[in-house]
């Protein structure tokens, strides 16, 4: 499965204006349409525009959500020309901004809200979601064998990764303290108390080598984002974030891994170069990654195959510093899906545009013009780049 470009043409012509969430917890009272509702009308009142000025929905889900319609009536929108509902988890979380970039491009909405809700915790969680057509056909020959949620499949991914490079259970532990580290001044962050080699080693075993502290957070929340034309956001409350480029695709077999020619190959393997290739820029021009972590060896992973150090040599890179606030290529700076909370992705988005703001404060990083942005989903993916204007 080759990675795919998205049409080029409206390089930076579509900006995020928006951004809205709500808090992130594991025991939300609110229903998820009232979590959905909460994040839109808050990306709403970020950049200025009335709900009416909408006439676009988008969204992505895995049968854990509302249907955009609904989210639409309860708006109580005056006018629809454009929605659309994307099956799928967080493959989707950074090739969605595409979706609604074409859409205003194309002249089927001038605005356009994307949202993700889900009460991933206290409601429909993870491992009980089903997994499309799959069930009753390739689901038959590895649910016998415990290999039914996705930690157990991925565990054996990072088992192979870690195999490969000759690296030890201390190597994941340094990619969770340092994700950690990113989330103690993050207000919106779950877990902010600072994490150290002893405690998560004395964290329980998932499925090794995964322990807690490597496994994304189950959350309840909300994040939601308004896109519209570019000029059009620059009339609005907020500097605007372009959508530059994206691509989605990955390797044989997609998101299973029956058909895979190695383990440890993920998305990022097989989209990296149709990354660079469509959006003109390379590794040096990167100043900001939100990686999709929804386990520890995800980052250096990703790190590795969109090429910002040689295989083998991310987890110095890491250990190194280079991913930190000073460092050369900062990473998840909210401390992403492990610490920050889990919501499909969509909230590595909403951490990327508010850093390209410049509007954060003492949390703000020090050169951040560009954010590469990615979304996992086995061996596919997506990635995008979002750039300030001008």
């Amino acid at each position: 499965m080759a990675a795919r470009a998205f049409n080029s043409r409206a390089h930076g012509r579509a900006a995020i204006a928006g951004v809205g969430y709500t808090s992130f917890s594991r025991s939300a009272q609110a229903s998820v349409l009232e979590l959905a509702l909460s994040a839109v009308e808050a990306a709403l009142a970020d950049c200025g525009l009335p709900c009416d000025a909408v006439d676009g929905i988008l969204s992505y889900h895995l049968g854990d959500s509302v249907p955009v319609t609904t989210v639409a009536r309860s708006l109580g929108l005056p006018r629809l020309r454009w929605h659309n509902e994307i099956y799928g988890g967080g493959s989707q979380c950074a090739s969605i901004l595409w979706e609604a970039a074409q859409a205003i491009e194309d002249g089927l909405a001038e605005t356009v809200v994307i949202y993700r809700a889900l009460k991933g915790r206290s409601g429909k969680r993870m491992g009980q979601i089903s997994h499309g057509s799959a069930d009753g056909l390739e689901e038959q020959f590895i649910t016998p064998y415990g290999n039914r949620g996705p930690v157990n499949t991925f565990a054996l991914t990072a088992q192979r990764w870690l195999h490969q490079r000759q690296l030890g259970e201390d190597a994941l532990a340094s990619v969770a303290i340092a994700q950690r580290s990113h989330a103690l001044a993050n207000e919106r962050a779950m877990f902010r108390e600072p994490l150290d080699s002893a405690q998560y080693f004395s964290s329980p075993m998932i499925a090794s080598p995964l322990r807690r502290f490597d496994c994304c957070l189950e959350t309840d929340g909300a994040c939601a984002l308004v896109i519209t034309s570019t000029a059009r956001a620059r009339q609005l409350f907020q500097p605007p974030v372009c959508i530059h480029s994206a691509v989605r695709g990955g390797g044989a077999g997609g998101s299973y891994w029956d058909k895979a020619e190695s383990l440890d190959e993920i998305f990022s393997r097989f989209i990296a170069a149709e990354f660079f290739r469509t959006s003109g820029v390379n590794t040096a021009d990167i100043d900001l990654a939100y990686l999709y972590d929804a386990y520890t060896f995800l980052v250096p992973a990703q790190l590795e195959d969109f090429e910002f150090c040689a295989r083998g040599e991310s987890i110095e890179f890491i250990k190194s510093g280079e991913t930190q606030a000073e460092g050369s290529l900062p990473v998840n700076s909210n401390g992403g899906m492990l610490s920050e909370g889990y919501v499909h992705g969509l909230n590595n988005i909403v951490e990327a545009t508010l850093q390209l703001r410049g509007t954060q404060g003492s949390r703000q990083l020090n050169k951040a013009n560009t954010a590469l942005c990615t979304g996992f989903g086995g061996r596919y993916g997506s990635a995008a780049l979002l750039t300030v204007d001008g």
